[in-house]
């Protein structure tokens, strides 16, 4: 936990121990305000006064962190200098007060004193641009978006994975501010044991809809982490959208009253996160903790596609989220469905130079194949995963890849997208294919699995520019077969991967 120590004096130190309250960790303040100590008193740790000095600082508990907050510019450096003589270790925070030259001022300058200096000009016209500015617009067009709305359906994606969930769960909490009642809604299922102990460990409210499901209760729709209705998800193809949030690189122009598309960041959450600390909305611990993981698994960690963005954002809501209950959602158990896929994967696997291709036949869970794809990664000689299976007359698809020069949903888009739909990330990606006449295959179950294995292996290499050998029976078959048994009657392609 964070030790704080505040010294100063007058309003701002009363806001930031105020604001600080809430906050995880300890606080301490030492004031020549008398009032001050007063209201303070039975709320946290404080000591009335006439002056702070060496003594006064070294009767406080080793502050992790120290603030300097009084009205004088003169007054804080001088009781910065003191501060860092007794506490060099602490990190020291100063509001500059007013402008003063620091020619005038004798001794070293405040800020090679402090090492952040809170400058009041500075800040206030940061915070003015933040609203005046582009970003403003989009919060000021979002919230008028918001407050034409009574009941909003926030949809994410098929078979959510943390950021769409994270995400829809902060959208909602802006439209709540915006006098909006939201529900979080999605479409499939939530497999993958990571994503089942987010849900749980956080107690997230949300509603799993069918295909057939009527929405006419709501007036207002909001699709996060995916951009277009009937594509990754179930909603009518046609059904009008008033909200896009969403960071994957769109395919073609996405049509909805507000739209924001950033795909320079790594998640979802993290444009979330924005809006939330523009709109001055604060971020409890579920929330914070929810949006962190987003933004940690989306990243891969903070190791894939990861941008300034996303550090800040992390780093804002690092100071609320709870880590114990992180820790608690990153160790759940391993069904055995998602062992047995895995292993099936690692069987069933075909290496062409450094891609590793595999076919684990009929899919228990959606979820595993991501799993699965990850975890071949990590053999050696390998760059470029493609595990898929077949499920509920679906072609599942999981790609990743690393190191390689090559744009894995782009790729996939290639192979797949005029028979299915396919998008997803530079590393990361997924696709999705109607079996059509496939299942009427009526032979043993072997023979669907081998022309499933030919097509998808055939135009994947191909996409891959990868120079295919002669085929082994059961491995590879002749584009005839691609086009005979899967050019009928199939979906667009998708912009968004949906998978953990």
């Amino acid at each position: 936990m964070t030790n704080r120590l505040l010294v100063g004096s007058g309003p701002l130190l009363s806001t930031v121990v105020t604001a600080l309250q809430t906050r995880p960790g300890s606080v301490q303040v030492a004031t020549t305000d008398s009032a001050l100590a007063e209201s303070l008193h039975g709320t946290v740790t404080v000591r009335d006064v006439d002056g702070i000095n060496r003594g006064v600082l070294l009767s406080f508990d080793r502050p992790d962190v120290v603030g300097v907050f009084g009205e004088s510019r003169r007054a804080n450096r001088s009781l910065a200098t003191t501060v860092r003589d007794v506490f060099p270790d602490a990190k020291l925070i100063v509001y500059g007060g007013e402008r003063v030259s620091e020619e005038d001022l004798s001794g070293p300058s405040l800020e090679s004193v402090a090492d952040v200096v809170v400058d009041r000009e500075r800040e206030l016209a940061d915070h003015i641009q933040a609203r005046l500015g582009e970003s403003g617009q989009r919060m000021r067009q979002l919230q008028r978006v918001l407050r034409g709305i009574d009941r909003l359906a926030v949809v994410a994606h098929d078979n959510p994975d943390p950021d769409a969930i994270a995400s829809g769960l902060a959208l909602a909490r802006l439209a709540t501010r915006a006098d909006c009642q939201a529900e979080l809604c999605y479409y499939g299922d939530i497999t993958h044991q990571e994503n089942r102990a987010f849900i749980n460990v956080l107690d997230i409210e949300l509603r799993n809809l069918d295909a057939d499901d009527d929405l006419s209760e709501f007036d207002g729709l909001a699709l996060v982490d995916h951009s277009r209705p009937g594509v990754n998800d179930q909603l009518p193809p046609e059904l009008p959208v008033d909200i896009v949030i969403d960071h994957h690189p769109p395919r073609s122009p996405v049509d909805a009253t507000f739209v924001d598309l950033r795909s320079g960041v790594g998640a979802t959450s993290t444009l979330l996160v924005d809006y939330l600390d523009r709109f001055n909305v604060s971020i409890e611990e579920d929330l914070a903790t929810a949006l962190l993981f987003g933004i940690h698994v989306d990243t891969a960690g903070f190791s894939r596609e990861v941008s300034p963005q996303d550090f800040n954002a992390a780093a804002k809501l690092a100071t609320t989220a709870n880590f114990g209950m992180l820790e608690r959602i990153e160790s759940p158990s391993i069904s055995q469905q998602t062992f047995e896929t895995i292993a099936s994967a690692i069987t069933n696997r075909v290496v062409r130079d450094e891609v590793l291709l595999s076919c684990v036949g009929r899919l228990p869970e959606r979820d595993a194949l991501a799993q699965a794809a990850d975890r071949l990664l990590a053999l050696d000689g390998i760059s470029t995963t493609l595990v898929y299976g077949i499920k509920d007359g679906q072609i599942y698809i999981s790609a990743r890849s690393r190191g390689c020069g090559v744009d894995i949903g782009e790729t996939l888009r290639e192979a797949f997208g005029q028979i299915g739909s396919a998008g997803g990330h530079v590393d990361m990606a997924g696709a999705q294919i109607e079996l059509g006449v496939l299942e009427s295959v009526e032979d043993r179950e072997e023979t669907l699995t081998e022309v499933v294995t030919a097509v998808v292996n055939a135009r994947f290499l191909d996409a891959m520019s990868t120079k295919i050998e002669p085929p082994g029976p059961g491995v590879y078959m002749a584009d005839a077969v691609t086009e005979e048994y899967l050019v009928e009657d199939l979906p667009v392609d998708s912009d968004s991967e949906a998978e953990q």
